[in-house]
């Protein structure tokens, strides 16, 4: 960056220095002869603000005295004082993508021009002078200043010295070469300094005076937390995990059923245009102060604020109703980047998203910032509404279910986010993953968020760690117990179901497409007395502390459910009904059977269909109760995800057992196919075409695909109309590869009829 002579742009005192030297000028004036007087104004017309420039009685007094022409005097002194003064020329961030500052900060893929370095690692700058730097005579001095009121107390507004060598923890600068009018500088920051975008200005001081250059957007510096460094309450020891949850721009996030696991690709986009300055927005709206960036824990629990709506105006806006006709289907979504840019740019909350897109558009925030993150499926997750640690059923006299009681829930699946970090507010040991969940379910502390919980303490029971352990605690390992109403009003606990809740937590491996199961992260081994111990203390701390007591109740009649998980959409579902008598005596038991379409959420429509089947069993028979529903019965019914629950309850006429379980099963969608047309190579046009078969005996109606791929495609929606039944669509995009490398395109079809339609290409990049 350049400056001229006569640029009012040029460096200039700002905010208390410039009161100081317009006072230290004041008194300079005083007693002094024009041609110092003229000297004065010389400086105050280069250096100062131009606010601060309007003619003074003596520059009046000295034009009227030269009449306009040059006083060799004052010529010649305002050339002395050029000499003495130690003027910024200009400054060279080093900030190019193949420049050494990004690639050893590992910022060289965001798609910016300014400098971003991760706090507490050196960087290099460059600066030039109008002389040779003289350490004798001469001070350097950096500026980085952020948020609104900058202050030094707070960490936003900070002055970097000259140093000998660095001091790790602090801020320092070190003279790493001096030649002719260029000085290199090793710029080290505070591995807790604030997170954002700072100003940066130069300030010198030498026998000719005290000068600051001015902020501009090119010597802009955002500084972002650093997994690389120890003293980072962010640092990850592990560098395949680092690639993967800071620098991976793509991933899988799981849904369905634990016995169906669909899978989709997201681009998380964190490096794109425009990405990073919506992510330090999100934190300015959730009113985080400037200085309080500092802080992982209390910056992980904005971002999971502030990524839903309901009370903050934040990113997205969630929608559960089936109807998206004013934004879009959570479905569609394929990425984050549309959506953070959309935010940024209209300051409006965006519609829609459910649990899968907030934690997609959560990983990006995390990753962007440079906190390690990954999208967490887990299947069977529980709502608790009631801080009881349990999932609570009600039946009425007759085992049918009381839905109006029923307010507890059990998702099919449910996705949040893991974030790793240090957690000096616990005790020692419950650092490492954390748990963050932006979905808007409860409220904590009066605000829509949900974290940093400690896995290891939801792991082990120890509910009473903050951050809104409980909560997580319920989700992935409460029980499932069943009550049934009596004579009298009251409710009989029948019995308890200790492994309903939390299965096959799922996330994307690392280095690999293949799904991680870390159920074992989150809970001890289903059954193990570590878990019952786990389950146990924690229901000391919910409202129903002594459920565990007289706990165990004997049958001897077993019941199971089976499902085709291969069941796709259009195809007849059966329902199969195990019943096992192990005792030596008949049984008879009459089973009712209820079928309904649910939302992924857990939440039900009306029933459907009900059946009651009488099964009468011999000494220690198996026997197989079989149910059919018919394509042309459920298709009306069908609502996001496709997903219907089974409930199924009886009692056995003998000894009065009561049997009571529930299933869920998922349609299975068609995928895309994406096939890449010709190599890619950066800056050459290329083709892929995309294609679609409608499996559903009906047609599609307001069809559209939405793709995109980083490095790859700009997010890019088509719009397609009507698919008849059996039909074939395929559309062809071209587009222009920006990065080499290895690459995702990513597409995803949306329909009235039809939703969680995906499909994912790689593609290799050649320079």
């Amino acid at each position: 960056m350049s400056y001229a002579n006569g640029d009012t742009t040029n460096p200039r005192r700002i905010g208390r220095q410039q009161s100081s030297a317009s006072a230290s000028l004041a008194m300079r004036q005083n007693s002094v002869t024009p041609s110092r007087k003229k000297k004065d104004a010389w400086w105050r017309s280069r250096w100062c603000c131009p606010c601060l420039r309007a003619k003074s009685s003596e520059e009046e007094v000295l034009d009227k005295l030269t009449d306009g022409k040059k006083d060799e005097e004052g010529d010649k002194e305002e050339v002395e004082l050029n000499d003495m003064m130690l003027i910024v020329k200009k400054i060279d961030l080093m900030k190019k993508k193949k420049e050494e500052n990004k690639i050893t900060h590992h910022t060289n893929e965001y798609d910016y021009d300014e400098l971003i370095v991760r706090r507490g690692q050196p960087f290099d700058m460059k600066l030039q002078f109008n002389r040779p730097y003289n350490p004798e005579t001469d001070q350097i001095f950096l500026e980085l200043q952020t948020g609104t009121t900058p202050q030094v107390t707070k960490g936003t507004l900070i002055i970097v010295p000259l140093v000998e060598e660095h001091n790790h923890m602090e801020w320092g600068a070190k003279v790493t070469q001096a030649s002719g009018n260029h000085v290199t500088l090793s710029v080290n920051s505070s591995p807790e300094a604030v997170i954002g975008k700072f100003q940066l200005s130069v300030r010198t001081r030498g026998p000719g005076g005290e000068l600051k250059t001015p902020s501009a957007q090119e010597n802009s510096i955002y500084i972002l937390f650093n997994p690389w460094c120890e003293k980072d309450s962010v640092f990850l020891d592990n560098e395949e995990w680092r690639k993967e949850y800071v620098l991976n721009e793509t991933g899988m996030i799981y849904y369905g059923t634990e016995f169906q696991i669909g899978a989709r690709t997201w681009n998380f986009a964190q490096f794109s245009k425009g990405v990073l300055d919506a992510c330090l927005y999100v934190l300015e709206k959730g009113g985080m102060p400037a200085s309080g960036s500092k802080d992982s824990v209390s910056t992980a629990r904005v971002i999971s604020a502030m990524v839903n709506s309901p009370d903050d105006d934040g990113v997205l806006e969630g929608n559960w109703s089936g109807d998206y006709s004013d934004g879009t289907c959570p479905t569609s979504w394929v990425g984050s980047e549309d959506i953070l840019l959309q935010y940024h740019k209209t300051r409006k909350p965006v519609c829609y998203g459910q649990c899968w897109v907030f934690s997609g558009v959560t990983t990006t925030v995390l990753r962007c910032l440079g906190i390690p993150s990954r999208s967490v499926t887990n299947f069977s997750s529980a709502h608790d509404t009631d801080v009881s640690l349990t999932m609570d059923i009600f039946f009425d006299e007759n085992m049918k279910s009381l839905e109006d009681m029923n307010y507890d829930s059990v998702w099919n699946f449910h996705v949040w986010n893991d974030c790793w970090m240090a957690r000096p507010d616990l005790p020692p040991g419950y650092g490492g993953w954390q748990a963050v969940d932006a979905t808007p379910q409860e409220t904590s502390s009066g605000t829509y968020c949900c974290g940093p919980a400690s896995i290891l303490a939801i792991r082990n029971g120890l509910v009473f760690l903050k951050h809104d352990t409980p909560f997580i605690f319920a989700e992935v390992n409460s029980d499932k117990i069943y009550w049934q109403r009596q004579a009298d009003g009251t409710f009989k606990k029948l019995f308890i179901e200790k492994k309903a809740i939390g299965h096959k937590i799922s996330t994307k491996a690392v280095a690999s497409n293949e799904r991680e199961d870390i159920t074992s992260l989150y809970k001890h081994p289903e059954g193990s007395e570590e878990e019952r111990i786990a389950v146990e203390t924690a229901s000391k701390y919910g409202n129903k502390p002594s459920i565990y007591i007289d706990s165990d109740m004997p049958s001897d009649v077993g019941i199971e459910v089976q499902t085709d998980e291969k069941t796709t959409m259009g195809s007849d579902v059966v329902l199969c009904v195990g019943l096992t008598n192990k005792s030596n005596e008949q049984r008879f038991v009459t089973l009712f059977i209820n079928t309904a379409m649910m939302y992924y959420t857990g939440v039900l429509k009306e029933s459907f269909r009900k059946e009651e089947k009488a099964v009468q069993l011999s000494p220690y028979e198996e026997a197989r109760v079989e149910m059919v529903i018919k394509y042309a019965e459920y298709h009306e019914e069908l609502i996001d995800q496709a997903a219907m629950m089974f409930t199924i309850s009886g009692r056995v006429q003998e000894t009065g057992q009561l049997l009571a379980t529930q299933q869920t099963f998922r349609l299975r969608t068609p995928d895309l196919e994406i096939i890449p047309i010709g190599g890619a190579v950066v800056g050459q046009e290329m083709r892929a075409k995309i294609s679609f078969v409608n499996p559903l005996p009906k047609t599609l109606t307001g069809v559209y695909f939405r793709v995109e791929g980083p490095g790859l495609h700009k997010p890019n929606i088509v719009q397609v109309g009507d698919v008849a039944r059996g039909a074939t669509v395929t559309i062809t995009q071209t587009f222009v590869p920006v990065k080499p490398g290895p690459r995702k395109l990513i597409a995803s079809l949306d329909s009235r009829q039809l939703t969680q339609v995906h499909g994912v290409a790689e593609v290799d990049v050649k320079e």
